[in-house]
């Protein structure tokens, strides 16, 4: 057994050394620094799997990506130093191999979502020394064995947990963080989860003055902050009514600027809806006070009607045999007994059975007879 053991052991060590060995025959390294470089050269080695273009003048402007497609057998990328501004989407769509991306100490300031496409064996982006300022975090969706992620020294004051499941360690110092409610997720987060903060006694709040140079794993958040972020952000009308709530609460704690400079960006808009929706629920409340005692007193009002013909003879007839009963009608109902009284006296006939016609004018009838 012990032999059968050993014979084993001994060709699978000979071939990992051999796949080892293999690998380093066939990993091409090109170095292309401070050659002043505007644009990523097309004669290189199409097998090169490691390439510097570090200190140089590129952009990754339309040309630059065409080009930067047929390294497809990349697997690491340095572009540190250029003049790189926007990353525009699929600009590394066929780099699928590519593990490591070093885009630091550029002017980045833009990122498109899709910018990160196809880069699903990724495991360490460095983005840091630019000048971002918001990052989507749908836009770290593709890099799905991300081990690493560097954003030291950006503008970057908010951030949204991103869903990469397999990080392990960030890097966010030398960013203005913004310590209200914005951070909440992002604290708890670092505090929950088995990704480890680089350098976390130097990332510090820079906003509001009140919370300047707290570490952002350890800023105290009020009972609002607990409230507003203990279950994920819907698109209804509860959400827009808690998150004005919460604006109202920190602007009367003198909290707003905190907020309005990078925090909650792209929310404004819900402020917005909610303002309207109160200004029309008030009016109609309003209205409806209004307009509903003067119906409500219209139908008390109405509760007199025209008496029939019958109706009034019998009337009549109750008011002859006991004469003395419209004398007890109260003073309120003065102009009901007017009514009644006149309705008596129109319905008094001659003895020929026809209607007296008060408007006929008497003398001259007797002059036409």
């Amino acid at each position: 057994m012990k032999m059968t053991c050993s014979m084993i052991f001994l060709p699978l060590s000979m071939m990992l050394l051999s796949a080892e060995s293999q690998a380093a025959e066939t990993e091409v390294r090109c170095n292309f620094t401070e050659k002043n470089y505007s644009l990523i050269p097309g004669d290189i080695n199409k097998n090169v799997t490691i390439l510097d273009l570090s200190f140089n003048q590129i952009s990754l402007n339309v040309t630059d990506t065409t080009v930067l497609q047929m390294y497809f057998l990349l697997t690491e990328l340095y572009l540190i130093e250029n003049n790189v501004i926007i990353l525009h989407n699929n600009t590394f769509g066929n780099l699928s191999n590519l593990q490591i991306l070093n885009i630091c100490r550029n002017s980045i300031h833009i990122i498109q979502q899709s910018a990160f496409a196809g880069l699903h064996k990724l495991k360490q982006l460095h983005l840091c020394q630019n000048k971002i300022i918001q990052l989507d975090p749908d836009m770290f969706v593709p890099l799905k064995n991300l081990v690493f992620l560097n954003l030291h020294d950006n503008l970057i004051s908010t951030f949204d947990v991103p869903q990469l499941f397999h990080l392990e360690s960030i890097n966010l110092h030398g960013n203005p963080w913004n310590c209200s409610c914005g951070l909440f997720n992002l604290q708890t987060w670092l505090n929950t989860s088995s990704v480890m903060l680089e350098n976390e006694n130097i990332t510090t709040c820079s906003n509001p003055d009140t919370l300047k140079n707290y570490r952002i794993k350890m800023v105290p958040h009020n009972a609002q902050c607990h409230s507003k972020f203990s279950s994920s952000i819907t698109e209804d009308f509860h959400v827009y009514f808690k998150s004005i709530s919460n604006l109202t609460f920190n602007y009367s704690s003198g909290n707003l600027t905190g907020n309005s400079g990078h925090g909650y960006l792209g929310k404004s808009w819900a402020f917005l809806v909610g303002v309207v929706v109160t200004v029309l629920t008030t009016s109609l409340i309003i209205f409806i006070a209004i307009k509903c005692p003067i119906w409500y007193n219209f139908l008390l009002s109405y509760n007199h009607h025209r008496l029939e013909e019958h109706e009034a003879e019998a009337y009549e007839d109750g008011v002859t045999g006991n004469p003395s009963s419209l004398f007890h009608i109260p003073d309120t109902h003065t102009e009901e007994t007017t009514v009644i009284f006149e309705q008596l006296h129109s319905f008094e006939g001659d003895d020929d059975g026809f209607i007296e016609d008060k408007y006929i004018d008497t003398h001259e009838l007797h002059e036409e007879n």
